[in-house]
């Protein structure tokens, strides 16, 4: 029998409000990672959560019986968005087509993802991906927490990150990396290793002020557990620290990289519902413009099939955060799931995510299990973390003076400890401690796509033809 909870609004109503409050650093941290400014994370976030919330599992209140889980949540997350700027390459893309135009770059991605989502999804890939090995798995989260680290840290230690990539380009990390990237051209990821290698044996080099809110965050933040009530919800934490850093940029005039103006959207903006009583203030990209995005000109060696393929990838990588969550909670908490029905899911809240001119979209860990904890009982929670969202733009200007150092700190903090000390990496034995390490170096070095499809091969060569040779 389910140990799910029974429908209660009201509870919904309090989980959703926690989790849009607690949510904020994030989404704008993640911004960041995705390779465009920051306030773009705060105005297309709430798209996608809401058409997730509305296309996953839901109660069925006429039985109270639970056909999916009430707690799951979706956006963008640290591993969709390293993949997504590795995988369009946006740091070269900006520079050379401009911040706008990779917005759309972007946006166009999550629609292709979205598309391949759902066809995956009726083709059984669904079922298919929970077979996936526990070692790529394992090896692939490390890698991707280590592009997500590199993406971080240039903002936490300096005034503006770019100082650091500049920097790193002349020296003779600069040159290892570029001596890689000539070997194995599809090696991005060895750029932002380098910049990492430089920082730490250079902290002489450090901008003084910012570090000392990185640290200051990063330390408070992955401490506050021992200190903090117990019953604050998860993400407290990470509130208190970027409101201290946002109220120390305000009051000793902070000159280093912030947030920035947060746009607001036009009153025009949007659809309504009951000839104009409803309004939804959710400013759409021009679909058919996004459709005209050369996209595989400019990212995928001018082929359609490298796109789709990738997009597939992409997709199917995504959907084993969702797999890992929805298995968790069926664990524990005896709350069955439909693999097809979450794939789709997964695929309506990234057309949805392209059609908002968000950064692809996979289920969140860390928020379905302040879901858990903050007692929600249905998916009416995330619609109205979304509506949140959505309707409360205008106040989200509180934001602008935040330092890039606190939102660095929010993602290092949520990744360091593991890149540091790999404990499942170093608990594979034999031969799934090579394939780990093999799709962890690969997927750091190189990208998320090829190092996930090369530790699918390492496995199955280890696994599949040396049984074979010895048979």
């Amino acid at each position: 029998m389910s140990a799910a909870p029974k429908f209660n609004p009201i509870r919904d109503v309090i989980s959703g409000a926690i989790m849009a409050a607690t949510s904020v650093p994030q989404l704008i941290a993640y911004a960041e990672t995705v390779g465009y400014a920051g306030y773009r994370g705060l105005t297309t976030a709430g798209a996608p959560l809401l058409a997730w919330g509305l296309a996953t599992g839901r109660n069925e209140l006429d039985s109270v019986a639970w056909t999916g889980s009430p707690w799951m949540n979706s956006g963008v997350t640290s591993l969709t968005a390293v993949m997504a700027k590795t995988d369009l390459g946006g740091e070269a893309y900006v520079a050379k087509y401009g911040e706008d135009e990779y917005v759309d770059l972007v946006s166009a991605y999550s629609l292709y993802i979205g598309a391949a989502s759902i066809v995956m999804a009726f083709v059984g890939f669904g079922t298919l991906a929970q077979k996936v090995p526990t070692a790529v798995k394992t090896g692939f989260k490390w890698g991707c927490e280590l592009g997500v680290l590199t993406s971080a840290l240039p903002n936490g230690l300096y005034s503006f990150g770019s100082t650091l990539k500049a920097t790193v380009a002349t020296s003779g990390f600069g040159d290892v990396a570029k001596s890689v990237k000539d070997a194995v051209p599809g090696a991005s990821g060895v750029t932002g290793v380098a910049n990492i290698a430089y920082a730490v044996t250079h902290p002489q080099s450090w901008d003084v002020v910012p570090a000392a809110i990185f640290f200051a965050c990063t330390i408070f933040v992955m401490k506050s557990k021992s200190f903090l009530p117990k019953w604050l919800p998860p993400g407290t934490e990470v509130v208190m620290a970027t409101a201290a850093a946002t109220v120390f940029s305000i009051y000793y005039e902070y000159e280093g990289g912030m947030v920035g103006e947060i746009p607001t959207v036009g009153s025009d903006s949007g659809f309504s519902f009951g000839n104009g009583m409803v309004k939804v203030p959710i400013e759409l990209m021009d679909l058919k413009k996004l459709l005209n995005v050369p996209i595989a000109e400019r990212c995928f060696d001018g082929s359609m099939v490298k796109l789709f393929i990738t997009a597939a990838i992409f997709s199917g990588v995504n959907f084993l955060s969702i797999v890992a969550i929805a298995s968790g909670f069926e664990s524990d908490n005896n709350v069955p799931w439909s693999a097809p029905r979450e794939l789709i899911a997964q695929g309506v809240s990234n057309l949805a995510a392209g059609a908002g001119g968000s950064a692809p979209v996979s289920g969140s860990m860390s928020r379905s299990l302040i879901s858990r904890m903050t007692g929600a009982s249905s998916q009416l929670a995330c619609i109205f973390t979304a509506l949140l969202w959505i309707y409360m733009m205008p106040y989200m200007s509180i934001m602008s003076p935040t330092p890039k150092a606190a939102l660095s700190a929010v993602i290092v903090s949520a990744v360091v400890k593991n890149i540091a000390m790999p404990k499942k990496i170093l608990a594979l034995q034999g031969s799934n401690f090579t394939v780990g390490v093999a799709t962890a170096v690969t997927t750091g070095i190189t990208s998320p796509t090829i190092g996930f499809a090369v530790g699918c091969l390492v496995y199955f060569a280890i696994n599949v033809l040396a049984h074979k040779k010895v048979a």
